[in-house]
């Protein structure tokens, strides 16, 4: 397989994730202020997942433009970290139920945990594909971005049984982290 088809197997699976989501946005029951405010606890999760989702998407495909070979390693992680996209979903239908509590919290947190580990994983799958000159691994450098969101998600999952909102906070914060451009695979291209 080649990368161009690894990338058109994720673009389906994205485009199918992001129609998911879309599809559980509520309208207001009424058009009044009140019952907008009640929907604005799904609104912002949904921008944020949807967000979440667009960044892994963008950085996928920048990285798969590096990459030159596919290999089992590469399609197994590839497909981790589909499974973990397609939760989002999910995820954001129990904040619309149960509001910004502590477990559909840390629910969002695992999934944002488990994309980070899958996109880790797929990563060092691409990289061992190539071998030490690998463009991935060279444009990577040492993966600090990762690896800071990776501990930050890593910290704000058990704090949603704190405090809900300091793991929204978090996960927000990473979200703002990401959407600074990320020029290391550009640079390459």
């Amino acid at each position: 397989m080649t990368p161009g088809r690894l990338n058109a197997l994720t673009d389906g699976v994205v485009a199918i994730v992001l129609t998911i989501m879309v599809l559980e946005v509520k309208i207001p029951a009424e058009p009044t202020l009140g019952a907008v405010m009640e929907v604005m606890p799904f609104l912002a999760a949904y921008l944020l997942a949807f967000i979440y989702v667009a960044i892994y998407w963008n950085n996928h495909h920048h990285m798969m433009q590096s990459a030159h070979r596919v290999t089992g390693a590469v399609l197994w992680a590839n497909h981790a970290l589909l499974f973990c996209l397609t939760l989002f979903p999910l995820t954001i239908r129990w904040v619309d139920e149960a509001g910004v509590t502590a477990w559909p919290t840390a629910s969002f947190g695992l999934v944002l945990l488990g994309a980070s580990t899958c996109y880790l994983l797929l990563e060092r799958a691409l990289i061992a594909a190539e071998g030490e000159g690998s463009s991935v691994k060279t444009a990577l450098g040492g993966g600090h971005k990762e690896w800071v969101s990776f501990a930050c998600y890593a910290v704000a999952l058990p704090l949603a049984f704190v405090s809900p909102w300091i793991s929204v906070a978090f996960y927000v914060g990473i979200a703002i982290f990401w959407l600074i451009p990320d020029r290391r695979f550009e640079m390459r291209g």
